[in-house]
């Protein structure tokens, strides 16, 4: 038999084998019947079957002792749901920024700043937790490149994704029983993205909960003036993308 003819009988074999293993009845199950799955457990969480492991169960209790932390990527799933249970149903939702930022600032300056301010910000609320930063926001156009994206190490994003991400993350947020979606925005393309999407969510989820944008967080004259008052005045400007309270910021998140 030449080579042809054994691929050709091969596949005539593989085919039966095929259709023989998907007709009801086949081995293993009775003639006429087929195998049923039984209905999911209604306690199962994503993870796993909460029937082959009570850690997949909803309701299980927390193993682990209470956390510190305001951030929910370093928080488990039980943390977060004991979290909302205690009260903390604000979750703040800040974005930042690649961008050049003179020679001594690194380009995620407004990454490391949030990471500081955030955290703050929930502990001072008591009845908060973070997200995770969204580091990419607008910064200009690609082709051709225009705002920061004239500067190398730059990332930019349409204007649009940038709505989208922010409509995703709230909505998921609100899906899991937070009741404040609070959005800060730590530069100035951040804030008219911010604005509309949280207008659109507060009217879309009709007082079940509300998305919150802060222009005041992103106010550079109150800050200013907060430092002027504790003896940190600025001097002349040196017409670059930088300034001490930035550096400030950047000190308290990574000395």
């Amino acid at each position: 038999m030449n080579t042809i003819a054994l691929v050709a009988v091969s596949l005539v074999a593989l085919g039966g084998m095929s259709t023989s293993a998907q007709q009801p009845g086949a081995v293993g199950a009775p003639a006429g019947q087929q195998r049923q799955r039984p209905a999911p457990d209604p306690r199962s969480m994503g993870g796993g079957d909460c029937r082959e492991n009570p850690y997949n169960c909803n309701d299980v209790v927390n193993p682990l002792p209470a956390t510190n932390t305001v951030w929910l990527e370093e928080m488990t799933w039980i943390d977060v749901r004991d979290a909302l249970k205690a009260g903390k149903t604000n979750i703040i939702i800040s974005t930042g920024g690649m961008e050049p930022n003179g020679p001594w600032l690194v380009t995620g300056k407004h990454n490391y700043v949030l990471h500081t301010n955030c955290e703050a910000i929930a502990r001072k609320m008591g009845n908060a937790l973070c997200a995770p930063i969204i580091k990419l926001v607008p910064e200009g156009g690609i082709e051709p490149k225009t705002g920061h994206m004239t500067s190398p190490g730059t990332m930019t994003m349409r204007e649009e994704t940038f709505r989208a991400v922010l409509t995703d993350a709230a909505e998921s947020l609100q899906a899991h029983g937070f009741k404040n979606v609070i959005f800060i925005g730590d530069s100035g393309g951040n804030q008219n993205g911010q604005k509309a999407v949280a207008e659109a969510l507060t009217a879309k989820w009709a007082g079940k909960a509300l998305a919150l944008h802060i222009p005041e967080y992103y106010d550079y004259a109150s800050v200013s003036k907060y430092m002027q008052g504790n003896g940190i005045a600025e001097g002349k400007s040196d017409n670059m993308h930088d300034d001490p309270i930035i550096t400030l910021n950047m000190f308290i998140d990574d000395p």
